[in-house]
């Protein structure tokens, strides 16, 4: 029985991890310098933007380059990575 227990606590704990590596977006150090170093105008959106939801129509995407899984917009004065195909909120750089 503790043998099945011991199982059952590794797959519970593989599961797990794999859940949260789902939601965790590792960003390579030069997206996230290439985007604070940019002097883009920040959009006004009224809405909240979150991480897992794509930006407004309204909001400007724009491309990093030799970074193609990457792209960044500016809104309410914060910067924003995307998923530049489908404009998904991967992280808010604060």
């Amino acid at each position: 029985m503790k043998k099945f227990a011991m199982t059952i606590a590794a797959l519970l704990t593989a599961v797990g991890s794999s859940a949260i590596a789902q939601d965790t977006v590792v960003l390579p150090g030069e997206v996230r310098t290439y985007v604070l170093e940019q002097n883009t105008p920040s959009v006004q959106y009224e809405g909240d933007i979150v991480v897992g939801q794509p930006v407004p129509d309204v909001v400007q995407v724009y491309p990093i380059p030799e970074q193609p899984d990457f792209a960044y917009a500016v809104v309410n004065e914060k910067r924003v990575i995307v998923n530049p195909k489908t404009h998904t909120v991967v992280q808010v750089l604060e």
